[in-house]
């Protein structure tokens, strides 16, 4: 009888949080193929692709899309070679400050990036990068380097040095030690690690609203909110359209790596 009721309560805890999810995204869909622009009243019988025409045609949507892809691509590549770079050291070598190195590191993953807005807002207008892509390009390179290199190293400390020891006996040197072996073998914590700085361009907006306010260098999240930001602004089904097709990459990204993503969490919380 108790196992019946844990398994009802349970059950009814994911049913209600499979709701919870699921309402919203099934309303914004609908949404978006809604005449008009208000998102109130929903209805099957009045479907219509004008308000994904209306977002190409009266907004920027293009370049907004291209300002954000652009972004993410970079900016992954760049976390990506850094991320591993700086966990691969503090994994495999000792030197002197190592256990500093790791507990700063640890104290700056607790900060969001945001925290430091106004202090990185400063240092961009004193180098002119304010309005130009490279400068989230730095912003979301530099602070994916605290949390991701506890996690990262954690996935490391789990491959054998004996495969590192190997390749140096073979006349490898470090550099393509790491190269030709580390890297290999750390596709699950690489790919999550894409994959987590990939999608954070499209959804983030503090940042980018005040890095990126020009009308050449929005990106989507910005653009999109300046839609219904204002009192006489009621595009809502435009937004909603919007919205449905900044899903589309993402979704599909996360499809595609899924296995990796959970190999890469799991295994890289395990010695983290």
């Amino acid at each position: 009888m108790k196992k019946k009721i844990i398994a009802i309560l349970v059950n009814g805890e994911l049913m209600f949080m499979s709701i919870v999810v699921l309402v919203p995204v099934v309303w914004i869909i609908l949404s978006a193929f809604q005449s008009g622009n208000a998102l109130g009243n929903l209805s099957l019988s009045h479907l219509t692709l004008n308000n994904f025409q209306r977002l190409f045609s009266e907004t920027n949507y293009g370049t907004w899309f291209v300002n954000t892809l652009e972004i993410a691509v970079v900016s992954t590549c760049c976390s990506v070679i850094l991320i591993m770079l700086t966990s691969w050291v503090m994994s495999r070598f000792q030197f002197k400050g190592r256990k500093t190195g790791l507990l700063t590191v640890m104290i700056l993953s607790m900060f969001p990036t945001f925290l430091s807005m106004t202090a990185i807002y400063t240092l961009f207008l004193a180098l002119g990068l304010v309005g130009k892509p490279i400068s989230m390009v730095i912003v979301y390179s530099i602070g994916a380097i605290p949390y991701n290199t506890w996690l990262v190293k954690g996935y490391l400390d789990g491959l054998p040095i004996a495969v590192d020891e190997a390749a140096y006996i073979d006349g490898c040197t470090k550099i393509q030690t790491f190269g030709k072996i580390v890297l290999p073998m750390s596709k699950p914590i690489i790919t999550y690690c894409a994959v987590s700085q990939f999608m954070m361009p499209w959804m983030d907006y503090i940042l980018l609203n005040i890095l990126l306010s020009g009308n050449d260098s929005k990106t989507l999240a910005v653009g999109l909110f300046e839609l219904i930001n204002g009192t006489d602004t009621t595009n809502f089904t435009v937004f909603a359209a919007g919205a449905v097709l900044v899903a589309v990459p993402i979704t599909i990204v996360f499809i595609l790596f899924q296995k990796y993503l959970v190999q890469g969490v799991a295994s890289g919380a395990d010695k983290g």
